[in-house]
């Protein structure tokens, strides 16, 4: 139970991180949100994107995909939200350093800005909140009934199918012979007492 809300709370700290990055600066000074989707398949330009089909859109979904995972337990979606910030994060540096002939990290405003380490940061604490959930426990199916354990069918040769009671063992084993002398009522009125011998 901690560890869904421990991971639960780190999945979605990164969801609002990864969908608030497209509004912070990512590239000299550029926003996220003014690089195309179809940019970062075809390469980048100059345009300025609409917002809706802005990079935004992806990290919308996996923000979407980790409200989901929450609300179901599932490790698996929590993972393939931050997977897929990841994806189109790095996929927007490779194709950002094909056109600037590399990656620059400067301190005065230029080269890589503080929206892509939110994007990076909200990526990885996804993938850690998918780790640190212990997710959906074995539930019963709904309307199983345990059957009790069938007894163990009996050697053969002996047995009450067999003839044998159980009592006696195997069939090679004979009952002790019995000394008592059946009553004979012609030869004495009274029943003789136990163990009485002819």
């Amino acid at each position: 139970m901690i560890r869904n809300v421990v991971g639960s709370v780190l999945a979605l700290a990164g969801a609002t991180a990864a969908v608030l990055s497209p509004f912070r600066a990512w590239y000299d000074g550029r926003h996220g949100r003014d690089y195309a989707i179809d940019e970062l398949f075809t390469g980048i330009t100059d345009a300025k994107s609409a917002l809706v089909s802005s990079i935004l859109l992806p990290f919308a979904f996996a923000a979407l995909l980790t409200l989901i995972g929450v609300l179901l337990r599932s490790r698996l979606l929590v993972a393939l939200a931050g997977l897929v910030v990841l994806g189109f994060t790095v996929l927007w540096m490779v194709r950002v350093a094909q056109v600037q002939d590399g990656l620059v990290i400067g301190a005065d405003g230029r080269g890589l800005g503080d929206g892509v380490s939110n994007a990076l940061g909200g990526a990885a604490l996804l993938l850690i909140g998918a780790v640190v959930m212990s997710g959906r426990g074995r539930r019963a199916r709904a309307g199983r009934v345990d059957r009790a354990p069938e007894p163990a069918a009996p050697e053969a040769g002996y047995g009450p199918e067999a003839g044998q009671p159980y009592a006696y063992g195997p069939p090679d084993v004979a009952p002790p012979p019995s000394t008592d002398v059946p009553w004979d009522p012609a030869r004495d009125e009274d029943p003789p007492p136990p163990g009485h011998r002819a």
